[in-house]
């Protein structure tokens, strides 16, 4: 029996309260009580957080009556109110269990985040909880703190929820490096990690208890049964969500919001949940509807909770502020509006539906164009086969291993040795060499504002006086995004946060909403980054916008997309494998039944389709179908993007999606079709990707951020935040410093790629980030790979008109931009609107298109003057060209202004240099076939 060993008041309280253990709890406890440590995966809702708890609560009811202070449970969430949610549903077993037994001790449980309060923070040093709810932020700060290091020197056992969330990113680097900092300070850790979407669990496990250390999986699996559907429009779905399209959406939203008693709706972005805030409260009533994301303030955030769990709200849309295991209250139905993007985000959005044992989940997905029904589809199927995404881990991140160095050092002296060994338990760090140890120590060893004092004879370093004060203010994995503080007259009170460039573009008396409220600005201090506001008591408000990067699809999902285009053989195969009703089965294969036509297949993970068609400016535009994702796509247009302008001199604009890459090219950018599958070679396109991060803009971004973690550049000075501007202008003072060739006047840089420093770590660091984290260079290198092998075919199309393929990424909104031309400016633009009747494939240019294109370009002049000008521009004229022209070449030849030579006739004044003979002679003729003597 599961419950045998655990004290009597906890087996009592469980057996009367829950009754029967599930299955993590049941193959849990006896690892998890025998010392172990332990990784359980298991659906939402059956009982993982118990799993872990219940045996650390028995551990202490254990000690008897008279528990002594100290914390000897660390619970780590990803999220504050996550950690918020966990210290109140904690009372709920507390207090059941000393109703069992007035002999049980008296736990404390406490929240140490970045919004406790300065009083709570000192209560709890005077007077330690016996269980700590915390952030890996907040981690790292107590670590290093005086006071914190005493609290958590007597911890036992540790507890990562939703360790998923944290390992695909620096903040799991960030946690990993602070638990091998806890091991030292406080003795052997059992470490316990929960999870209902994590892949690969042995992966997952090592991260948990880091390099050479044993960990115990319990695989529950992470799928329960699900009620899915896809919802569509009765319009149908384009490339572009019009405007009907939304009403139609909002009405059905609605009613299923008014069918079920809660409902919470998640979206992408803060400023669609805004938006559609702001159009269901019109439907069903403004004080029935609320908006939860991040750049609101805790207060409201917790206030929309609160109203949603006492039944005060129908429904409640939010952001990934809510996705993770936050007790919300019974929820009915889940709508997600837009791709979540990987089947890990889905499952735990749709998983708040439904949250409990012996409950199904129900979730809506309401895709918003024509590609996304295709992910849709793809999206459940995976579903129902079981898949999830692959978590990719960073490796070893410089920037947060130069930050914790600090801190350790400013916490105690350490010996250089014993510091190396101790950070490199951490799993992300298992392989780091000493090298690069000795150059992050370098880092803020030298210099009157360095942070780290080493004695090169003894081997110890220390740290200096400033340096506690800066790892505990500047420290963290979160990069800094400059936003203003929104505060409300006269109360002074915080409203949320606002992106930068939107409130420096607003004027006062200007209304925008923000958390489905209306506010009228009075003022903006764009110095200290804050906005002043009042209630504009429902007035019509702008929804404000904030800047960022899209969420990327994940390979998994991408790969479910390309399987389900080919494998669809009708509307009948998508309903049955994909789950999708009659009218999405019928929308969707009408759609990839006219790609088909135009295309002349389908492209595919084995299948790359390249496009190009001519635009109403006369110039090409270059679509590469290939439903890779984003962060492939991405890095293939940007290496394509720099290796065009390296061969023809121009720099040309390109965008990137989840499936296409678009290249807009100038008339003067022509060749053969099929060569741009050779353009890029697996051997080289690292480096090339490099030189187009640097000179693109991606490297600066990532340095301030990198800079900021590292702790080169401070977030807090004088205990105020630095305000974004100072923090981009230190930020490029460090940059100048280490790597001046990005700063550097192009006309003062030698010819040919710029030259890296050698050997600085957030220079290797930042090269790294754009490489693996806004681009996939290793999953470029594999598609380059396949083509040249032949495992990945190719296919070369001319077609008279964009393919519907080709509209979604024609469509791009700026965030698919690979280059900084405005929307306004873009050649895209050019681009008409599709025909009527779809066309079929060809794999040469139209004739008819080519021959009006050719007659409009051939110069018309109406008398000797005018030809006389076309022919300074134009190169010159053959003998077989000029028949219609010829009395007045005769004229101008009398008058010594044009002259025959070669059956060729020239203007006297005209460049003889071949290459602006030829230039002017591609301009004159229009496309030419590769042989043409012309």
């Amino acid at each position: 029996m599961p419950l045998s060993a655990f004290h009597p008041a906890v087996q009592a309280w469980f057996t009367t309260r829950i009754g029967t253990p599930t299955a993590p709890q049941a193959r849990g406890w006896p690892e998890i009580r025998a010392g172990r440590s332990v990784l359980i995966a298991a659906p939402t809702g059956t009982g993982k957080t118990l799993a872990a708890f219940l045996t650390a609560l028995d551990s202490l009811v254990q000690q008897g009556p008279y528990l002594a202070d100290g914390c000897q449970v660390l619970y780590v969430s990803p999220l504050k109110a996550l950690g918020n949610d966990i210290q109140k549903n904690l009372q709920v077993p507390l207090a059941g269990i000393r109703d069992q037994d007035c002999f049980v001790p008296d736990i404390r449980v406490l929240v140490r985040s970045g919004d406790t309060t300065a009083a709570d923070r000192a209560k709890m040093l005077r007077q330690p909880p016996h269980i700590l709810v915390t952030t890996p932020e907040s981690l790292a700060i107590l670590l290093t703190s005086v006071g914190g290091r005493k609290m958590l020197a007597s911890v036992r056992t540790v507890i990562v929820d939703e360790i998923h969330a944290l390992a695909g990113n620096k903040r799991g680097a960030h946690l990993a490096l602070s638990l091998e900092r806890l091991e030292h300070l406080a003795g052997p850790l059992q470490r316990i990690g929960l999870s209902a979407t994590q892949k690969p669990l042995d992966g997952i496990a090592r991260f948990l208890t880091g390099a050479n250390r044993e960990c115990v999986v319990v695989d529950a699996g992470h799928l329960r049964h699900l009620d899915l559907a896809v919802e569509v429009p009765s319009s149908p779905l384009e490339s572009v969500c019009a405007g009907e399209v939304w009403d139609e959406i909002y009405e059905r939203v609605a009613a299923l919001v008014e069918a079920h008693r809660t409902t919470l709706i998640f979206v992408n972005t803060r400023k669609l949940a805004e938006r559609v805030s702001l159009r269901l409260g019109e439907r069903l009533g403004a004080e029935r509807v609320a908006c939860h994301h991040g750049s609101l303030s805790k207060e409201r955030r917790l206030d929309a909770e609160q109203r949603l769990k006492d039944g005060k709200l129908a429904a409640l849309v939010a952001t990934a502020s809510l996705e993770l295991g936050i007790d919300i209250g019974d929820i009915d139905l889940v709508v997600q509006i837009s791709s979540p993007r990987t089947i890990a985000t889905f499952l735990q959005r749709v998983g708040r539906a439904g949250h409990g044992v012996a409950r199904t989940p129900k979730g809506r997905l309401f895709p918003l164009t024509i590609e996304e029904l295709g992910e849709a589809a793809a999206l459940l199927r995976a579903v129902r086969a079981g898949e999830l995404d692959r978590i990719p881990m960073p490796a070893g991140p410089l920037d947060l291993l130069a930050q914790h160095i600090v801190a350790c050092v400013a916490a105690e002296p350490w010996g250089e040795d014993e510091l190396f060994a101790c950070l490199t338990r951490a799993w992300p760090y298992r392989d780091l060499d000493r090298a690069t140890f000795g150059r992050c120590v370098a880092l803020h060893g030298d210099g009157r504002r360095g942070l780290v004092h080493r004695d090169a004879v003894n081997r110890r370093l220390r740290g200096t006086r400033r340096a506690r004060l800066i790892a505990m203010t500047s420290g963290g994995a979160i990069p800094d995004v400059a936003n203003f503080t929104v505060r409300e007259e006269p109360s002074g009170a915080v409203v949320g946060t606002l992106d930068e460039d939107f409130s420096l573009e607003s004027n006062p008396g200007d209304i925008f909403q923000l958390g489905n409220t209306s506010w009228r600005i009075l003022r903006v201090d764009s110095r200290g980054g804050v906005m002043h506001v009042a209630d504009a008591h429902g007035a019509p408000p702008t929804i404000p916008f904030w800047l960022g990067e899209a969420p990327a699809r994940s390979r998994e999902l991408s790969e479910a997309v390309g399987d389900v285009r080919t494998a669809s053989t009708d509307p009948a195969w998508l309903i049955e494998e994909c789950a999708l009703g009659p009218a999405a089965a019928g929308q969707l294969w009408d759609h990839l039944a006219a790609g088909r036509r135009a295309l002349g297949a389908v492209p595919s993970r084995t299948l790359i389709i390249a496009e190009r068609f001519f635009d109403d400016s006369g110039g090409m535009q270059l679509v590469i179908h290939a439903p890779f994702g984003a962060r492939i796509n991405r890095a293939w247009g940007l290496a394509l993007r720099k290796r065009i302008c390296g061969g023809f001199g121009f720099e040309l604009e390109a965008a990137a999606d989840e499936d296409a890459i678009l290249i807009s090219l100038a008339p003067a950018t022509s060749f053969p079709l099929d060569e741009v599958f050779t353009f890029l070679s697996p051997a080289s396109v690292r480096d090339l990707l490099i030189q187009a991060c640097i000179t693109g803009g991606q490297f600066e971004t990532r340095w301030r951020w990198n800079a900021s973690r590292a702790l080169v550049v401070e977030r807090f000075a004088g205990g105020r935040k630095v305000p974004p501007y100072l923090t981009r202008l230190r930020a490029n003072d460090a940059l100048a410093a280490a790597f001046p060739g990005v700063l550097a006047c192009p006309e003062t840089l030698p010819s040919g790629p710029i030259r890296l420093p050698e050997g600085h770590p957030l220079v290797d660091q930042t090269i790294t980030d754009c490489l693996t984290e806004l681009l996939d260079v290793d999953g470029l290198i594999e598609v380059l790979e396949g083509i040249r092998s032949g495992a990945i075919a190719t296919r070369a199309v001319e077609t008279p008109e964009p393919s519907p393929f080709a509209r979604g990424i024609i469509a791009a909104k700026p965030y698919a931009f690979l280059d900084d031309t405005p929307l306004e400016e873009r050649r895209v633009r050019a681009v008409g609107p599709p025909s009527a009747d779809g066309r079929e494939a060809v794999t040469e240019l139209d004739p008819v298109s080519v021959t009006a294109i050719r007659a409009a370009a051939w110069p018309d002049p109406r008398d000797a003057e005018e030809l006389h000008e076309a022919l300074l521009w134009m190169g010159h004229v053959r003998d077989d060209e000029a028949a219609p022209w010829l009395p007045w070449l005769v004229a101008l030849q009398a008058g010594q202004r044009v002259v025959h030579e070669n059956a060729r006739w020239y203007a006297v004044e005209a460049d003889r240099d071949p290459v602006a003979q030829w230039r002017g002679r591609l301009e004159a003729l229009g496309p030419v076939a590769s042989d043409d003597p012309a």
